[in-house]
């Protein structure tokens, strides 16, 4: 379960939590420390308050004084720069204040770093932090994303309507579309009973508080034996732009369990680390959930009351991440076909635009190629005949030489002339007839930039896994910045055991060894091969070094994967 992010030892990135601290271990600035130091990440505490609690009840809290509260903050900031902040309890309106206007100080000096918050509320006892009702709306627009659970998320939006008829849907559209009288207006009718609600009320303080929401329902009273949560996200960048402004049901099996004393804080802090490590925020988040199932599942108890986490490590078991569901509609292939398996291991994979450099590279000896040919913007009639003539001689070719030809995004005239498989981006994945491709006996590549994608793809269970971008590349223009080695070591330990992985983006010769050092089954060649003088020649050489690198990992293989890799 447990495996470092990192092959050597690195500079730890500075990870903040702004919190109180539990006496009894279990949750707020331990709990946030106890996780930072697990994921590799150095952790620096501020403070909020003081609390006596055990794992039954909290008996005192503490606030520490204004003076100490931004004493921390700017002794912290002139020396331990964070990239990511965790926001915890903060016991009174005073400290949220503090908070907020000393982050609007920094903000107008330079950008801030991502921020968290976990509006902590009550105690996973019952017990109440704060008498007094907190207003966190001073935050708004400084932090990135908050993480209120079920209780927490119905009172941040006490004024909104939340019942299920026409008029509250056409009211809350108003809220939506930013109609400023419309929340002014409305009143809080309706508790967390139901996903509806739940879904409604994580969309209005997204556009409340200008930030993505991750609502957490584990605490939810109508979930059953899934714990469902709601991720409503903003642009982001580095990500593709169709996962932007939409809403995602995260959902896991429930961990039979009541030791669940700090698991809030354990997955905000999660997420920070996450950011910290440069994956983006839908990383983070299926990742934090991922290493909370985990923490749960290997809970223990250690008082009268509900027992804690165990801090288990970078997540790297399928078994332990979220099912990614779009509210609209599911995501994942939820056809009874299976995809078309792979033949043969795909090796060193040329993805290639011209008839010539295909026929030169099937010559050489290749057996798996994708044929990629782009349309212009301006698209006619001509220009689709053209298409789909070199579609059709593309197939012919493949045939010719028994090969696995892919066709990479059209996918309807690969049905529809017989190939072997297509090639789909996470772009074309969201439109195209998956349940077509699979009626069709066709083979399903996907591309992915990241583990939030990557679960996308796994949730349609393809023939194989493209990952990528790892270098940089000028073939296309890529929203995401490359992934480079330690992150694909990253994908492969997650996939490698279920899918063909492939590794894609500025690969050429001088770097198939450090390719190979991530246990990455295949790559995918583009311009090492389609920029060389001799396509074949390239290809050649480029399968003979990959052999060279692979051997010994193929090695430990079944013989019969071997015979057929060699």
């Amino acid at each position: 379960m447990t495996t470092s992010m990192h092959t050597q030892v690195d500079k730890k990135p500075i990870v903040w939590t702004i919190a109180g601290s539990d006496s009894s271990g279990g949750a707020g600035i331990q709990a946030d420390l106890l996780t930072m130091n697990d994921l590799q990440c150095h952790g620096c505490s501020l403070i909020s308050c003081i609390t006596a609690q055990n794992t039954v009840n909290v008996t005192l809290v503490e606030p520490v004084s204004e003076q100490m509260l931004i004493g921390q903050l700017d002794a912290l900031w002139a020396d331990l720069v964070p990239i990511a902040i965790k926001i915890g309890l903060l016991a009174n309106q005073q400290q949220v204040d503090i908070v907020a206007k000393w982050l609007s100080r920094v903000s107008r000096l330079t950008t801030l770093p991502f921020m968290v918050l976990d509006p902590v509320m009550v105690a996973s006892s019952g017990a109440q932090f704060c008498q007094q009702t907190i207003d966190f709306k001073p935050l708004a627009g400084l932090i990135s994303l908050i993480t209120p659970n079920q209780h927490e998320l119905f009172r941040l939006c006490p004024k909104l309507l939340l019942s299920n008829d026409q008029s509250s849907n056409t009211e809350f559209s108003n809220i939506e579309s930013g109609n400023p009288h419309s929340s002014n207006q409305t009143t809080f009718t309706n508790n967390d009973n139901d996903e509806l609600g739940m879904i409604m009320a994580a969309k209005w303080v997204a556009n409340h508080f200008n930030c993505h929401v991750l609502a957490k329902g584990g605490d939810a009273l109508w979930q059953q034996q899934q714990a469902t949560d709601v991720y409503v996200t903003r642009s982001v960048l580095g990500a593709s732009h169709i996962h932007d402004n939409q809403v995602f049901k995260l959902t896991s099996p429930r961990v039979n369990t009541n030791n669940n004393h700090g698991s809030g804080c354990t997955l905000s802090s999660a997420i920070a680390c996450f950011v910290a490590h440069q994956f983006v925020i839908h990383d983070a988040i299926v990742l934090a959930k991922a290493y909370v199932n985990n923490g749960l599942s290997c809970s223990y108890a250690i008082g009268e009351g509900p027992g804690v986490l165990t801090r288990s490590g970078w997540p790297n078991e399928l078994s332990a991440m979220p099912t990614i569901t779009s509210i609209e509609g599911n995501t994942a292939y939820s056809g009874n076909k299976a995809f078309r398996p792979v033949a043969t291991p795909l090796g060193v994979y040329p993805v290639l635009d011209s008839l010539p450099k295909l026929n030169a590279v099937l010559a050489a000896g290749c057996r798996t190629v994708q044929f990629r040919v782009k349309c212009s913007e301006h698209v006619n009639g001509l220009t689709l005949q053209t298409l789909e003539q070199q579609i059709i001689d593309a197939i012919a070719i493949g045939r010719d030489f028994n090969a696995q030809l892919f066709i990479n995004d059209h996918w309807k005239l690969a049905i529809k002339h017989s190939a072997f498989g297509v090639h789909l981006g996470q772009e074309d994945l969201a439109c195209a007839s998956l349940t077509a491709i699979a009626d069709a006996g066709l083979a399903l590549g996907i591309s992915c930039h990241s583990y939030f994608e990557a679960l996308l793809a796994h949730q349609c269970k393809p023939s194989y896994i493209a990952l990528g971008h790892i270098y940089p590349t000028t073939t296309k223009k890529m929203p995401s910045a490359p992934q480079g080695v330690v992150k694909l070591t990253q994908y492969v330990s997650l996939l490698g055991k279920f899918y063909p992985t492939v590794a894609i983006g500025g690969v050429d010769v001088g770097r198939l060894e450090q390719l190979a050092s991530s246990k990455v089954g295949d790559v995918a060649v583009v311009r090492a091969i389609t920029h060389a003088d001799d396509p074949g020649e390239a290809y050649r050489l480029l399968h003979q070094r990959w052999l060279q690198f692979t051997r010994g990992c193929q090695a430990s293989q079944e013989p019969g994967v071997l015979k057929e890799a060699v």
